[in-house]
């Protein structure tokens, strides 16, 4: 059931690990139907950012609202709204790919049909065959399909270029544009910057923990007082290089 509100709120969220902050102070709003690149580095928080959002850490301090649900009382409204690729997963060597979505279809209680899914992200000619024989491409594919079971409202996605050759890479930013058009609000974080660009309405710079930036490719180029014609990594660099430039710290 839809919720009214932006589809993930997030206000000074922030987890500790003893003397670490991995994520701080963090205050990130993704608003309905609109595709969100969580953008940084590996170890820039971003992971970490997407555990607290479903759940699966609980945050020092700091309050986070996901399809207008508190996911810390509300975790299984909440996941059966939203698909999920996490960055780290683990799949059952001795089941099938459709096995693996079958289960997916039945925890949520939906009617989908593994073999369209599986075929959808290219893997229709290992619709049988045992996880414990794929590829670390191939895993990514059929977490990938195991996510989409559903239609969620919310599908994130953490790293979703991992491991995937050109054509896999192309199929997940084809899928990434269809599941927004359908109307679904779509959440995903990459260090991949080229990859970005061509999928995100709006880009978030992630950089220790901290949100430096964040906006429209265009607003983030003129933050970075780069060419226009700069590519997003000269943006990058430029948005989290924390060189000491004047007498003061660049951020």
């Amino acid at each position: 059931m839809s919720s009214p509100g932006p589809a993930i709120e997030a206000d000074a969220l922030t987890k500790e690990y003893g003397d670490v902050r991995a994520v701080e102070s963090l205050d990130l709003t993704v608003e309905r139907g609109e595709t969100y690149g969580f953008l940084g580095p590996n170890g820039a928080g971003k992971s970490t950012t997407i555990g607290l959002l479903l759940d699966y850490l609980r945050p020092t301090s700091g309050t986070v609202r996901v399809l207008g649900n508190d996911p810390q009382n509300d975790v299984v409204e909440l996941h059966d709204r939203t698909g999920v690729l996490p960055d780290r997963f683990g799949l059952y060597e001795d089941r099938t790919a459709r096995q693996h979505v079958a289960f997916v279809a039945e925890t949520k209680r939906v009617n989908d049909d593994p073999e369209a899914l599986l075929e959808r992200v290219g893997l229709g000619d290992a619709v049988d065959d045992d996880a414990g024989d794929f590829s670390s491409g191939m895993e990514q594919r059929l977490a990938l399909a195991m996510a989409l079971v559903g239609e969620p409202e919310l599908l994130v996605l953490d790293e979703p270029f991992s491991g995937l050759d050109p054509h896999g890479v192309r199929r997940v930013r084809e899928i990434v544009h269809e599941e927004n058009e359908r109307g679904a609000t779509v959440f995903f974080s990459s260090h991949v910057l080229g990859q970005v660009e061509l999928v995100c309405d709006r880009i978030g710079v992630l950089h220790e923990g901290q949100l430096v930036a964040e906006g429209t490719l265009a607003e983030l180029r003129d933050r970075a007082a780069v060419p226009d014609g700069a590519t997003i990594e000269d943006v990058f660099v430029e948005l989290t290089d924390a060189r000491v430039e004047d007498g003061g710290e660049r951020r």
